[in-house]
This record gives C-alpha cells, sequence and structure tokens, in this order.
C-alpha cells in the first residue's frame, strides 16, 4: 500500500508526495542459502551467549552484590541484597532448564508459544519472589535488595559484551 506523506513548509502549500517505500529492490534479488561451510564459519565468528553463561553470571554479581552490601551495611543488607539477586536469578534459571528439557522438541510454532508462555511465567515468578520478600525476610532492607535486583538485571548486558570470539585458525 502506497503511503502518503504530507508536507507543510510553506503557508498555504500542501505538497503531497506518493512513495511505495514498502517495495525494496534489493528484495527481488534472489539469495541463495548458506552452504554448511559458510553456516559454521557465521556461527564461529558470531557466537551466541549461552543461557546457562547468564544465569552464571547472574549468580556472581549477585554473590558480589550481597557481600558489597555485607561490607557496608551488615548482615540484613546482604541478605537482603542477595535475595534481590535471587529474585533475579531463579526465574532465569528456571526458564533455562525448561527451554532445554522440553521447548527444543517442539515443532517450531509450539515452541514460539511455549517460549512466550515461559517468558510469561518468568515475569509472574519474578513478581511472586518480589511480592513474598517481606515475608520471606523479615529484616528485610528494601535499598540493598532493589541494589541487587537492578544490578543483577543487568548482567545480560554484560553477557552480550563479554561473549567471546571464537580463535582465528
Amino acid at each position: 500500500m502506497p503511503q502518503l506523506f504530507v508536507s507543510l513548509n510553506s503557508p498555504g502549500v500542501r505538497q503531497v508526495q506518493v512513495s511505495e517505500s514498502w517495495q525494496d529492490d534489493v528484495d527481488s534479488v534472489e539469495r541463495e542459502p548458506l552452504t554448511r561451510q559458510q553456516a559454521q564459519a557465521l556461527l564461529l565468528a558470531k557466537p551466541g551467549v549461552s543461557v546457562w553463561r547468564v544465569v552464571a553470571l547472574q549468580a556472581v554479581v549477585g554473590l558480589a552484590v550481597g557481600i558489597a552490601a555485607f561490607v557496608l551495611g551488615g548482615r540484613a543488607a546482604a541478605l537482603s541484597a542477595l535475595y534481590g539477586g535471587v529474585v533475579v536469578m531463579l526465574p532465569a534459571a528456571l526458564f533455562a532448564g525448561a527451554m532445554r528439557a522440553w521447548l527444543v522438541r517442539l515443532k517450531p510454532a509450539f515452541a514460539l508459544f511455549g517460549f512466550a508462555l515461559g517468558e510469561l511465567l518468568k515475569i509472574a515468578l519474578t513478581l511472586i519472589l518480589f511480592v513474598l520478600a517481606p515475608r520471606l525476610l523479615p529484616d528485610l532492607h528494601w535499598v540493598p535488595m532493589l541494589i541487587g535486583l537492578a544490578v543483577t538485571l543487568q548482567v545480560y548486558w554484560l553477557a552480550l559484551l563479554l561473549r567471546g570470539k571464537a580463535p582465528k585458525p
């Protein structure tokens, strides 16, 4: 469907331009599928990030925040910060385990639905753990817990930055 662009540059003058930007010349070029060697070279050049590596990094970062909270605020602050890390890490670990266990065996359409459902359950578990924090930790310190949660959430970015490149042969 053509797109209509209206320009109001000059007072009282309207310019109308029709553009069919959805039709690219590049789309008309047929591309051949990658060969096995080309696909392997692409995977080696652009390695993915393992979900288990992300979970492990979340555990390390959560522990580091807990240690810093212990030094700065004592035992209760450390437990609160650690709990903030667990609020992020536990649902991520369960999601990663579910993906590994059963989602990879499904047909693509069902896998997409399972992925979306898994993400929804991960968010729900995160919210439940967050709401249960005052009951599970009677001596809860909110600021260290929120710092632990926020810093542990940033591990997704850290994992992308730390993904290694394969050594060149």
